[in-house]
């Protein structure tokens, strides 16, 4: 058979085992699987005259890290706009925004993303504070959560909008004073479409270019994978034309969304799109919201938050999705439930026992649960996924930030339990949840090791005792979502057979302290055995 590549001169680490191979190369077969392991002169003895081989240099080879949830089509979209990630203060805000109004021209919209509730302190988060700066611009501001928006005065003129509104979606809302003008604030999708269907849209062309350079990007940052929350609008199309081009230089795993009024024939869809896909992408899987987010007051909790919010579900009627899950299960289909709140957590769980066993369901976020949750997860074999670098930038250790105080001491001291459903014996895979923040791995990893602000890691970390040990981190984003994408047997280790989804880096994951591990250097990366990054050094 004929050898595709060559590595050598590689410490190969198993994340498996959490040990170095004797082995110091490996040869990849033409149909992107690993075919040997062996020292560098036999292997490089498999090489024929079209095989690329590559001299690691005694960088470190692993298998290919996968993001375990990620938005790459809506976050190529929204991330084009203004970033608002690193404004700390309304002050910020509005010069952020003034100097992006300067740059409009007459008619053009202004978008922004990453804007964090923070910012407003102990005042109403609203457009208010921006409408001097905003005039007459059509603006439509994304907070961090991707869950809620502002719009500015014109821009809501512009789609109508001009009191409260009822959505299928429960925790929907246009946000309106006492006297039922809206305050600009938009919550969850449904609201948030209303600005968002009259304001323009990229070309096809423009979508297509944003996203392959956003995956380009993820390459080089060392994924090799990702599991994809998301199915909406032309996300399906452009990705089967960049797999087709042989663009794509991830492994996807596409879950289309499954909205509060999906009909019977709505479900029977998702059920026949699974499966569907090309060479690097595939249906697999579906989404569904349980809730909002904590920030915004839509998240579900059992106890109301500090401003008597969050005590709803995003289904109208949570029977509703549990007889949903129930069909999905019946039909083989592994679900992932956006579950943050307490409440939210427990109803998914209830809805995966009714069901049964024998799907590989998850629950995603998992931001806030009581002891007696945790062990239902390994009971239930539901899977955790989780994004600690929410934890890490967008809460702090002092309880002082939107998401702790909203809570309450008692639930903001039980933040992100990766270590605690870890121990309880549960199969926890993390992830991004990019745009929400940033994408590459080592920063993930890093973030689940040390819970310190990435911006300024010498403050303190956001409840330090649900670390996870470097094995661990690097596991969750390896063998686990392999695991969860039933690909055990293919993924997510270093061994003859499996695919050759590969990174390869700078240093020892395992051995360097998780504060410099985010700027460790991704030297190679590698999906079914064709480079998709390669840096200088090699």
């Amino acid at each position: 058979m004929r050898t595709r590549l060559v590595l050598s001169s590689a410490r190969l680490l198993d994340p498996g085992s959490g040990t170095f191979l004797p082995e110091t190369a490996l040869a990849v077969s033409e149909t992107g699987r690993i075919a040997a392991l062996g020292d560098d002169r036999e292997i490089r003895a498999l090489a024929g005259p079209d095989t690329e081989v590559i001299d690691l240099g005694g960088a470190v080879l692993t298998a290919g890290l996968v993001d375990g949830h990620l938005h790459p089509v809506t976050g190529a979209e929204l991330t084009h706009g203004l970033d608002l990630s690193r404004c700390t203060g309304l002050d910020e805000v509005r010069t952020a925004l003034a100097g992006a109004v300067r740059e409009l021209g007459r008619g053009d919209w202004l978008f922004g993303w990453g804007l964090d509730p923070n910012v407003f302190g102990d005042e109403p988060v609203g457009i208010a504070p921006f409408d001097t700066v905003l005039a007459d611009a059509p603006a439509f501001l994304l907070l961090f959560d991707a869950h809620s928006a502002l719009a500015s005065r014109r821009a809501l003129e512009l789609a109508g909008v001009d009191g409260p509104r009822t959505f299928d979606q429960a925790s929907a809302e246009v946000v309106c004073d006492a006297h039922g003008r809206p305050t600009g604030l938009l919550q969850e999708d449904a609201a948030c479409e209303l600005v968002e269907r009259v304001a323009p849209r990229p070309t096809r062309t423009e979508q297509r270019e944003r996203l392959a350079a956003a995956l380009r990007a993820m390459a080089a940052a060392g994924l090799t994978g990702g599991h994809v929350m998301d199915a909406n609008g032309d996300s399906l199309a452009l990705l089967a034309e960049l797999d087709e081009a042989g663009e794509l230089p991830l492994r996807l795993r596409v879950a289309p969304w499954c909205q509060p009024g999906t009909d019977a024939d709505g479900v029977r869809a998702l059920i026949e799109q699974q499966g569907t896909g090309g060479a690097l992408w595939r249906v697999n899987g579906v989404k569904l919201f349980m809730d909002g987010t904590i920030d915004n007051g839509t998240a579900w909790l059992e106890r109301p938050d500090c401003h008597g919010e969050s005590t709803h579900a995003f289904w109208p009627d949570p029977a509703a999705y549990t007889h949903i899950i129930g069909e999905l299960h019946r039909a083989g289909v592994p679900t992932a439930t956006h579950a943050i709140g307490d409440a939210a957590v427990r109803h998914a769980l209830d809805a995966v026992e009714q069901a049964g066993r024998g799907v590989r369901h998850r629950i995603e976020h998992i931001e806030t649960v009581p002891d007696d949750t945790l062990p239902r997860f390994a009971e239930l074999g539901v899977l955790a996924s989780m994004q600690p670098t929410h934890c890490c930038d967008f809460t702090r250790a002092d309880h002082t930030d939107n998401w702790s105080r909203r809570l309450g001491e008692e639930r903001a001291a039980r933040a992100w339990r990766c270590r605690d459903l870890w121990d309880s014996g549960a199969t926890v895979a993390l992830g991004s949840d990019w745009p929400i923040a940033p994408f590459p791995p080592l920063g993930v990893m890093a973030g689940a090791r040390h819970r310190r602000p990435t911006h300024d890691l010498t403050q303190p970390p956001h409840n330090p005792t649900q670390a996870l040990t470097p094995l661990e981190a690097l596991r969750a984003m390896t063998v686990n979502p392999a695991f969860a994408a039933s690909e055990e047997h293919e993924a997510g280790r270093i061994a003859v057979g499996h695919r050759a989804d590969l990174t390869v880096l700078g240093a020892d994951p395992l051995s360097t302290p998780s504060t410099e591990l985010a700027d460790v250097p991704v030297v190679l990366t590698t999906v079914d055995g064709r480079v998709t990054h390669r840096s200088e050094t090699v």
